[in-house]
């Protein structure tokens, strides 16, 4: 199958990208990913990427041989493709691990789609690849879409939504972590919680809206697979390959933004001179050059930036940058593979805290903290971490969404309740 592509100019002060998303947002099959403009070493080439309609596809219910069927389905297909990796095909990549906790959502494993049309959004240009119809009227179309504000229908008010895990539980379990780190299992592990609603009524593409303009993140997307929704505002890259180059940027230490520009200085300082946040990044750092490592070019793995700290519209970041040039025989399957799921969500040593995870955490994460991201017909690709991030089963009015942080020794149980609660708030105000 041969793509038409052509280039059009983007509107002067027309909302185009909101107008392409409520387009793509009717289709059974979608993926949008937008990095809203932010700038710098955590932002991406393209200011949104679109794409709708299945001309083929990869579906998996279950773990087993996931990545494999990945590879088969890249080689076949080298075009662009969208999709996500699941947390859990950790049971996959390290078969003694599984899943057996609740999941109300219920994401199949893996999803991966070759659109029928591809639409690459920059600040001054649209660029439309399609299969089917022909650009120019695609471009029309959405052009002549009405000038329309979606308002979220949400029938729960916010009163309704319940944690998974009390509070009393959590921090009981915050101290059991800790005695694992004292006795040796583990240096760091990844803890989260789940927030749930039952009953639930959206519309998820107006929620989502709502929640990007919220968050403006550099990694933020929507994911539609039928009746299921991911609706995301992440600022994470998992990993990334354009060429040769891997380049992966784990998060780890959060601060809310200040209320003034002196405030918010203070918080920025007081992040970056953090001991325990800085202890947190540098053992997920360490890992995810192990990880690389297994990939890259001996001696070629480097810590491009060490305790960088990001401002967004509502936290401060510490973000790290690792890089690595891949070698010519591995393929980018097999990359991603090595080093999924990513550290920053998982702990060091990684198989054992995704045993401990399993063990402690009451829900299946499922899409969270999994992958949503695509690869070009030339073979690169760019993939998220699904954090800040609503899921929404619409056939069963089920929606949930999960935040967390990493536990290391020094960690205060009351404190990390509080950072879990930081991290939700933009769900929570969005679904209020």
């Amino acid at each position: 199958m041969t793509r038409l592509s052509e280039i059009f100019p983007l509107p002067i002060g027309h909302d185009f990208k909101q107008r392409a998303f409520r387009w793509a947002s009717q289709f059974e099959v979608s993926c949008y990913l937008d990095s809203n403009g932010y700038q710098g070493v955590v932002g991406s080439e393209h200011d949104c990427l679109l794409a709708v309609g299945v001309a083929s596809q990869l579906l998996l219910k279950t773990e087993a041989g996931a990545f494999n069927a990945l590879k088969n389905y890249v080689d076949g297909h080298q075009d662009w493709l969208f999709g996500y990796l699941t947390y859990d095909l950790k049971n996959d990549v390290e078969p003694r691990l599984s899943s057996k906790n609740h999941d109300g959502i219920g994401f199949p494993a893996l999803h991966f789609f070759q659109p029928a049309v591809v639409m690459e959004i920059a600040q001054q240009s649209v660029t439309i690849h399609s299969l089917t119809d022909l650009p120019q009227l695609l471009y029309k179309t959405i052009n002549s879409l009405p000038h329309t504000v979606r308002v979220g229908a949400i029938r729960n008010p916010q009163s309704a939504i319940r944690n998974r895990i009390h509070k009393a539980d959590y921090l009981e379990t915050i101290q059991a972590i800790r005695q694992h780190i004292l006795r040796g299992d583990i240096y760091e592990m990844n803890f989260c919680q789940e927030f749930f609603a039952e009953d639930c009524l959206i519309d998820a593409p107006a929620v989502f809206q709502k929640l990007n303009g919220l968050g403006k993140a550099p990694f933020s997307g929507y994911y539609r697979l039928a009746d299921r929704h991911l609706l995301c505002a992440s600022p994470e890259r998992f990993l990334k390959k354009i060429g040769s180059k891997l380049i992966s940027q784990p998060i780890k230490g959060t601060r809310r933004r200040g209320r003034t520009v002196e405030e918010d200085a203070a918080l920025r300082q007081q992040l970056y001179q953090s001991q325990k946040d800085r202890s947190e990044n540098v053992m997920i750092v360490d890992l995810v050059r192990n990880d690389l490592a297994r990939s890259c070019r001996a001696g070629s793995v480097l810590v491009d930036e060490l305790y960088g700290i990001y401002p967004f519209e509502q936290v401060l970041q510490m973000i790290s940058t690792v890089s690595g040039e891949l070698l010519p025989d591995v393929h980018p399957v097999d990359a991603i593979r090595r080093s999924f799921p990513m550290g920053s969500m998982t702990g060091a040593p990684k198989v054992r805290s995704m045993e401990l995870i399993e063990q402690y955490e009451q829900t299946k994460r499922g899409l969270y903290s999994g992958a949503v991201g695509y690869f070009t017909p030339q073979g690169d690709f760019d993939f998220n971490v699904v954090i800040r991030s609503i899921l929404y089963n619409a056939a069963d009015r089920f929606l949930s969404f999960q935040a967390g942080g990493a536990i290391v020794f020094d960690s205060e149980p009351e404190s990390e309740y509080e950072e879990s609660l930081l991290k939700a708030q933009g769900m929570f105000k969005v679904l209020s």
